[in-house]
């Protein structure tokens, strides 16, 4: 692929979301012009203007470029996500069009395992209802311990991640501190198993569901991954155990969830990500007993437009120089 210099170079990035932060701050186009005054940088608050710009634009950073967006894009040689998921540009135009696409893949790590494993020690000591119980101005000791979800240890409980990329090798990390054993669910079985005991292929997932105590989705979102925790599986838990949910809303049937909780089947669950974002208000999620949820949060931090701007200067200092690009998305994986 023909690379263009820097002065030859026109980049774009515009992303809008509801969520201010998952917008991208100026520190990102500000460092590239630092970098390379000579390129035309281009950041875009909205997508208003988006469609003129497109015809010239050699490298595009955003969440989302649409199928009839690409058309009008004659120059384009790359795209970079901002969002590790990259379900949104899986479409044939794309994949056929010989344009690169990267994404952020390990940026969101950190903050999402500290998140999650918040999670896991809120569920295990029952924060949610003591929350519940200072809001009302009661001391609810009794309460919380006569629970059927007693206030137990994570020390040698074990914990399954069900996607052990990035986020799951460090939230093995964490468990591991906590003297938790941990085992990991990957597509293939294969890589270093450090620092859970186990890697398991996703093909004997079904064998090592009753064992867990605790399970986290933590997959990308892929054909292969939608419902990946579906009623069968739900129902092959330990009675007791607990569920989180930090990957995507697909990867979960949240009616099963519902059901396993309201029937005792098991213990608790947290979700960060649900399949309907916002989450509507008349959600049965909302009611659905010993259930916390966070608003899709976990991978927010006061450090990810500094994270963004460093792997993409990276990204950049590579294209510039020939040489290979790293989290390139395979769109036969999708991700």
């Amino acid at each position: 692929m023909n690379r263009p210099r820097p002065s030859e170079t026109k980049l774009v990035i515009c992303v809008w979301h509801p969520f201010t932060w998952w917008r991208p701050q100026p520190v990102m186009a500000e460092t590239i012009r630092r970098r390379w005054p000579e390129m035309r940088v281009l950041h875009l608050p909205d997508y208003d203007s988006l469609p003129r710009e497109l015809s010239d634009t050699d490298i595009f950073v955003g969440y989302s470029l649409r199928a009839p967006q690409l058309k009008d894009a004659k120059k384009l040689k790359w795209i970079h996500s901002t969002a590790a998921g990259v379900a949104q540009l899986m479409y044939p135009e794309l994949r056929d069009s010989g344009i690169l696409v990267t994404n952020p893949s390990g940026i969101f790590s950190v903050p999402m395992a500290e998140h999650t494993m918040g999670l896991l020690v809120a569920l295990a000591r029952n924060f949610p209802e003591s929350v519940r119980l200072q809001d009302r101005g009661h001391w609810g000791q009794q309460e919380i311990w006569d629970r059927p979800q007693r206030l137990v240890e994570l020390n040698g409980q074990l914990l399954l991640i069900m996607g052990y990329g990035s986020i799951g090798r460090e939230l093995a990390r964490r468990a591991r501190a906590f003297e938790m054993r941990v085992w990991g669910v990957t597509r293939s079985g294969q890589g270093d198993p450090a620092p859970a005991e186990r890697i398991i292929p996703a093909a004997k997932l079904d064998e090592v569901l009753p064992e867990a105590d605790y399970v986290v989705l933590a997959a990308p979102e892929t054909p292969k991954t939608k419902r990946l925790m579906d009623a069968a599986r739900i129902a092959k838990m330990k009675r007791g155990a607990r569920l989180v949910n930090v990957g995507r809303g697909s990867l979960l049937d949240e009616a099963a969830l519902i059901r396993a909780l309201e029937s005792g089947a098991l213990a608790g669950a947290a979700l960060d990500v649900t399949g309907t974002e916002p989450l509507a208000p008349d959600s049965p999620l909302w009611r659905a007993p010993n259930l916390f949820i966070t608003p899709h949060t976990s991978g927010v931090s006061d450090r990810l437009w500094d994270r963004q701007t460093a792997l993409l200067m990276d990204l950049l200092e590579r294209w510039f120089a020939g040489r290979e690009l790293f989290n390139r998305v395979d769109f036969a994986r999708g991700y």
